[in-house]
């Protein structure tokens, strides 16, 4: 079996098939909570073990600046990195954020020395990018509208 440091060959799950310094994440873009606009970023052979939160967020930010079909979603200012979800975990019920786990799956973006693999993230996980305070608004108060 493999650790958090390596990957297994001979029992592969897609957490584990490849090394943390070769994976891919899948970074949520939430523009708007009530009305569900997410778009997703996917970073192929992206750098686990020493990459960190902060380049998560400027490599995301880049991305949304760089890539038209991100357009509509430039005039939010985003600032915080949560986890969604890991690769063969549980998913939660509601469709665009995870409301478990503030405390210790939201990413600190300011700090520049904590890896990526530090926070328990992996191959295949999925992270959730959005602006906290519209984060807090919703979850005070979680109506979907159409």
């Amino acid at each position: 079996m493999s650790n958090a440091l390596d990957y297994d060959a001979e029992d592969p799950l897609t957490s584990t098939v490849k090394p943390l310094t070769n994976s891919t994440i899948t970074v949520r873009v939430i523009k708007s909570f009530p009305y569900r606009n997410i778009k997703n970023i996917v970073f192929s052979d992206y750098d686990l073990k020493n990459k960190t939160s902060e380049n998560l967020l400027e490599d995301s930010l880049a991305h949304i600046r760089n890539t038209g079909a991100f357009r509509p979603f430039r005039n939010v200012e985003y600032d915080t990195l949560k986890v969604y979800t890991h690769a063969h975990g549980s998913k939660t019920v509601n469709l665009v954020i995870n409301f478990d786990h503030d405390d210790d799956w939201t990413l600190d973006t300011k700090d520049s020395t904590k890896k990526l693999v530090d926070y328990g993230i992996g191959n295949e996980t999925e992270i959730s990018l959005f602006k906290w305070d519209d984060y807090v608004t919703f979850k005070a108060n979680p109506q979907e509208k159409w």
